[in-house]
């Protein structure tokens, strides 16, 4: 007898982190009662997936589990996550697919551009995995779809956000060249939690990004996010803003992390609305043009309605 074991198709079902499988258990504490979110439901938000699913495309909203997901795609808003739904990092706070991902598809950037006009967007949002594979990291796929996006729907302000380029000696460069209107970037944590958190990336790495942005072009807005309840502590936070403005950073999201699986890094502390307060305040204290600081705070969440503040903001600090 010949037992044949199928590695190809997908009948039989991959884990999506391999990597994780064998770990423990990481419990989290019970979610506080300001963490809850409506379940999404609304015809909004069933208009929203059909467009997106009609032109064969990921959202970060889905693959990343975000708590906003519901409120997003009831006003048809949704982040695009460009080059596949398979990353080539395993940072251990984020539920995107692990593993090698397939070749890209020349024909996404269309394919993003077209749903843009369809959903009606004024301020879109480009995401993607992490391409170690790619020899510009997928630099020039992120070009190509600002592009599109820009040629069919010429009135739409775009905002990237993009992996760290990390030993990809050009790649920044390009992504600035097409000249979004917001490059963002996430730092995600404070640089003692990188080796558990982000051991895939460098904390300095990705805030000489940051500030690279600025020196290319002056002009272009920068961003960058930071997740609290990881196990970091309150002055860290107050150093990684420092970090931030110091390269200039104009934008700055805080929000609360919370656990995917339970073989994902444990919650370490639930933030109360209160501390985000603070954190708000102190950060507009020392120079941010924009701080959107809450528990469901989210780096695309009211993203166009924060780009408008964001521009006026700019505009009064020049007059």
């Amino acid at each position: 007898m010949v037992t044949i074991i199928d590695t190809v198709s997908d009948s039989q079902l991959r884990p999506r982190h391999p990597e994780k499988v064998n770990r423990p258990d990481a419990l989290s504490p019970p979610k506080p009662n300001w963490i809850r979110v409506r379940a999404p439901t609304t015809r909004g938000y069933a208009d929203t997936r059909n467009i997106v699913k009609e032109h064969g495309l990921v959202t970060v909203c889905e693959e990343a589990g975000c708590p906003n997901i519901g409120e997003c795609w009831d006003k048809k808003h949704a982040t695009f996550m460009i080059m596949g739904d398979t990353c080539t990092r395993a940072c251990a706070f984020c539920n995107v697919r692990t593993g090698l991902p397939d070749a890209l598809d020349a024909a996404e950037p269309e394919h993003v551009a077209d749903a843009t006009a369809k959903l009606g967007l004024s301020h879109v949002v480009i995401t993607s995995v992490d391409r170690d594979d790619l020899a510009d990291g997928g630099a020039a796929h992120f070009a190509e779809t600002i592009r599109a996006i820009r040629a069919r729907c010429p009135t739409t302000t775009i905002e990237v956000l993009t992996p760290d380029f990390l030993r990809k000696e050009g790649a920044l460069e390009v992504v600035v060249a097409a000249r979004p209107d917001v490059f963002n970037h996430n730092l995600e944590t404070v640089p003692s939690r990188y080796l558990n958190v982000r051991p895939g990336a460098r904390y300095f790495h990705s805030v000489r990004l940051l500030q690279r942005v600025k020196e290319l072009d002056p002009t272009m807005f920068t961003k960058s996010g930071i997740m609290v309840g990881l196990g970091e502590e309150r002055q860290e936070v107050l150093q990684v803003m420092d970090d931030l403005r110091s390269a200039d950073v104009d934008f700055l999201t805080i929000g609360q992390y919370l656990q995917p699986t339970r073989k994902h890094h444990a919650v370490m502390n639930y933030v109360t609305p209160d501390e985000f307060n603070s954190y708000e305040k102190v950060a507009y204290a020392k120079g941010f043009l924009m701080v959107s600081a809450s528990p469901l705070t989210r780096s695309s969440h009211h993203a166009g309605e924060d780009f408008a503040k964001l521009k006026a903001a700019r505009a009064a600090s020049t007059r």
